[in-house]
């Protein structure tokens, strides 16, 4: 996931390596049957969302005429795509529901992206200044950094208890991962 020095790009990039994931996973016919990479991708769209959550979502209120609704409209679908990855989590890979988690996990996003970058990415192009665009690219990269990388659906969405939060779970998603052999 590459840092581009504007946040609406990074935004974009993630999006885009997210589909190529999801084209991997679909091309298998079976998720079961790609769990590592289900799990990495989850682990990229969770460090993804909690950075947006920081800093996409408080610059698009501050700045959008109709940035509060935006913002609540995509906190709403990241909160129904991480109740499906805990979904998916607590399932594992011999539970029948798991591929349809997965499909229904994939679909979701693929909606996420199609709204954001449709709506949100394109007015906050246009109405904040690059260099804003470049500092909130920037923070949106240690964010990304410092995240959880498993679904916690009860965690705060909205600063400053997300920016609080966050790199504590983070740091205990890691140490996880560490010891059970996850790879993020």
């Amino acid at each position: 996931m590459a840092d581009t020095g504007n946040i609406v790009d990074d935004i974009i990039s993630d999006h885009r390596e997210f589909e190529s994931v999801f084209t991997e996973i679909e091309s298998s016919g079976d998720p079961h049957s790609q769990p590592d990479l289900v799990e990495h991708v989850i682990a990229g769209i969770v460090r993804h969302a909690v950075a947006e959550e920081q800093y996409l979502y408080p610059a698009a209120r501050s700045v959008l005429p109709d940035g509060d609704k935006l913002a609540d409209h995509e906190l709403k679908e990241h909160a129904e795509a991480e109740e499906i990855m805990k979904a998916i989590e607590k399932a594992g890979t011999d539970d029948p529901e798991y591929d349809d988690l997965v499909r229904k996990l994939i679909g979701e996003i693929r909606h996420h992206i199609e709204d954001e970058e449709n709506d949100m990415l394109a007015e906050l192009r246009d109405s904040c200044p690059p260099e804003e665009l470049h500092e909130l690219s920037e923070k949106f990269q240690r964010a990304k950094a410092m995240a959880p990388t498993r679904p916690h659906p009860l965690a705060p969405d909205h600063p400053p208890a997300n920016k609080i939060l966050a790199p504590g779970a983070g740091l205990v998603d890691r140490l996880r991962d560490a010891l059970s052999g996850r790879n993020t």
